[in-house]
């Protein structure tokens, strides 16, 4: 074999495309504990556990902590609440006052996106 004549195209070389592929951007889903439907993560209101135990709405979705995620439905956290599910998802037992807390602060997070759309 001449060492010239090599082909740089040959049998071992990937085969290009002439329109680069496009990558589309996963969007990550998430399951509500009070229906179980799997939904986009930015459709859900996630519940959080501090570290230190306090139970509180995270709107940005990046707070530390052991989270669950709600449908922006009220009977979804009513749900979740009687069935005992949000507070297994958490590890913690969760008082009535934190759900009438949780349930004005689901009601200002959907007040809030409803005046933005």
């Amino acid at each position: 074999m001449d060492a010239g004549n090599k082909n740089p195209g040959g049998a071992g070389a990937p085969k290009k495309d002439s329109q680069p592929k496009k990558k589309t951007k996963r969007v990550p889903e998430r399951r509500c504990i009070g229906c179980g439907e799997t939904k986009p993560k930015p459709e859900l209101i996630r519940v959080v556990r501090s570290p230190d135990g306090e139970v509180f709405i995270d709107p940005t979705g990046k707070k530390s902590g052991r989270g669950a995620y709600i449908c922006r439905k009220s009977t979804c956290l009513k749900r979740s609440f009687k069935s005992k599910q949000l507070g297994r998802n958490l590890n913690c037992g969760i008082p009535e006052e934190v759900l009438k807390r949780l349930s004005e602060e689901i009601a200002d997070v959907l007040a809030a996106g409803e005046s933005t759309k």
